[in-house]
């Protein structure tokens, strides 16, 4: 199918129906918007805590840039269905990946990505925890910059969407979220000392979202 075609159809979706969606049904708040870069092969790493994550964080991204992106999802939820697959593949911009043990490398369609050019978001988490409560990190974000030493990433850190559409939960309930973007980090030469400055980076943007005392 012809590309410009494909890339004008996900502008529409997440410019007619997703952003519009997410302003009107979340308060949608964002710091340091300024750090959001999208271009070339680059990382954007998230905290996970709903199914709303991937959306709202399209939603934020420019309408001209939104062919440039791509999420890593779960292929179990995303591709359970004939009709859901086509949706995520053409509309949400999903990559798939197996995490049943099944696939020798479930990072392989995220490397193909990355070489293709594209900005590629992640959840180290891996999956969504209890509303609201991080689960640790996993390496799958050091073992793609082990690759490609050359990329950087941008963390990302939520706060309001796992009490939006919790766990389990159908329902979407409004609910003020609070969004904020780091600085971008670079490759260490470490995995386990790259994922504790991705860490301290989530510890620092949370403090820096979480109600004051006068507030």
């Amino acid at each position: 199918m012809n590309k410009k075609f494909t890339d004008l159809r996900r502008k529409m979706f997440y410019g007619l129906l997703v952003r519009p969606a997410m302003i009107i049904l979340l308060g949608l708040n964002v710091r340091n918007f300024g750090r959001l870069r999208v271009g070339g092969a680059h990382l954007i790493a998230a905290n996970h805590n709903s199914h709303l994550d991937a959306l709202v964080l399209m939603s934020i991204i420019p309408l001209r840039d939104v062919p440039k992106v791509r999420l890593v999802a779960a292929r179990d939820y995303f591709c359970r269905t004939k009709l859901r697959t086509w949706l995520s593949l053409n509309l949400i911009g999903v990559i798939p990946i197996d995490r049943d043990g099944s696939n020798a490398d479930p990072l392989a369609p995220v490397r193909e990505a990355l070489e293709q050019d594209y900005t590629v978001i992640i959840f180290p988490e891996g999956s969504r925890g209890d509303p609201e409560k991080r689960q640790p990190l996993r390496f799958g974000t050091a073992k793609l910059l082990e690759t490609y030493p050359h990329l950087s990433v941008t963390p990302v850190f939520m706060h309001g969407l796992g009490k939006a559409l919790p766990r389990g939960e159908g329902m979407l309930v409004p609910f003020n979220c609070d969004i904020n973007i780091g600085e971008r980090l670079a490759w260490t030469g470490d995995k386990a000392t790259f994922m504790d400055a991705l860490e301290n980076s989530f510890n620092a943007l949370a403090v820096e979202i979480s109600p004051k005392p006068w507030e």
